[in-house]
């Protein structure tokens, strides 16, 4: 682990003083992506290499020593750094892993009703006001990209983007079909129904990341529908866009510019064809798979959310909540939290196999 720790700290070093020459804005973003996410991991190391170099320097002090005072002083400097060193070990152990290659970056976030009728509407709403409640108390701007209103109040579909860098590493783990239980507004009789809704997580692909040709793409436009203001369906600002290669649709009618709509459209059609580049690529990697919390299959349910019990259980991991209505408030800390410790024991577990 020593030489590992001493290559990290020559890596930091090195960049910051490629940082302190950087000139071009590019060069100084990545620079500065790469020196934040090693952060951390180097003062980590910092610290471990400090106090394994304490602890050798004692140990020399110690074969020399005759003054008892001084011996039982130093015997219990090389105990202290030694529990130490066991402390910082292990969490170095877990900031060591292979990062997701998908860490730091911004997501799309697409929602849609499932099974259940308007019911799935109704919770598609439920659902991205969950979210969006979770988004503002971790600072993350929540940016509608597109959506399709049930009459009642509900989504059939909203996609909507989280510009931050702690998007993903947020809500990687909410990709699947979340299934609701409880008695619908539009039930009379007082049953309780069952209704899913699938959610996938999609990160922000760059344009250097896929070659999309022009002559690759169908781009109609339309009048907007729904809400949107004085320019609802009185301009065609509304663009839906077919790329033709792989049959991938998408629109966007949020914005009242044609342009601005366009942007929000392709933005939405690289990251699904790197989703699905993505998807391709996993199925032949079971290895992969299973180090991960669920397959990140969209058809694989994944939470269940029961009303009349006030229960939210996520299947993946077993954890369970009794406290259901503070976690459609956006309180996910605790669940996320549990998702994470889970992914990082199974990735721990698949580096020592």
């Amino acid at each position: 682990m020593i030489d590992r720790l001493k290559k990290i700290q020559e890596k930091y070093l090195r960049i910051e003083d490629e940082l302190a020459k950087a000139t071009a804005s590019d060069t100084l973003k990545n620079l500065s992506k790469e020196r934040s996410r090693l952060t951390p991991v180097y003062t980590k190391a910092d610290e471990y290499l400090k106090i394994t170099k304490d602890c050798q320097d004692a140990k020399t002090l110690l074969e020399s020593e005759n003054d008892p005072d001084m011996h039982t002083m130093l015997k219990s400097e090389i105990e202290e750094g030694e529990k130490k060193l066991e402390e910082l070990a292990k969490e170095l152990e877990i900031m060591l892993l292979p990062p997701d290659p998908n860490s730091g970056k911004s997501i799309l976030v697409e929602i849609r009703a499932g099974t259940g009728g308007e019911e799935s509407g109704l919770f598609c709403a439920d659902l991205f006001r969950m979210y969006n409640k979770f988004a503002d108390k971790k600072g993350l701007r929540v940016e509608i990209i597109d959506m399709s209103q049930t009459g009642i109040g509900g989504y059939k579909e909203i996609v909507f983007s989280l510009d931050d860098d702690k998007a993903y590493d947020l809500f990687k783990f909410e990709s699947g079909t979340h299934r609701v239980q409880r008695i619908p507004e539009t039930e009379s009789g007082g049953r309780i129904h069952t209704s899913a809704v699938t959610v996938a997580i999609l990160p922000e692909a760059e344009e250097k990341e896929v070659e999309i040709r022009e002559s690759d793409l169908r781009i109609d436009v339309y009048r907007s529908s729904g809400a949107g203001g004085q320019h609802v369906n009185t301009t065609d600002s509304a663009v839906r866009i077919t790329h033709i290669p792989t049959g991938i649709v998408v629109a966007s009618q949020e914005e009242r510019s044609q342009i601005k709509n366009r942007d929000k459209a392709m933005r939405v059609l690289r990251a699904r064809i790197v989703d699905q580049m993505a998807e391709t690529a996993k199925l032949s990697a079971d290895a992969l798979k299973k180090a991960q919390v669920g397959s990140g299959d969209r058809s694989e349910r994944i939470r269940t959310y029961n009303f009349p019990q006030g229960r939210c259980t996520d299947h993946r991991i077993g954890f369970t909540s009794h406290n259901l209505p503070a976690i459609m408030e956006g309180d996910l800390d605790e669940l996320i939290d549990a998702l994470v410790q889970e992914d990082r024991s199974k990735r721990l577990a698949e580096a020592k196999a």
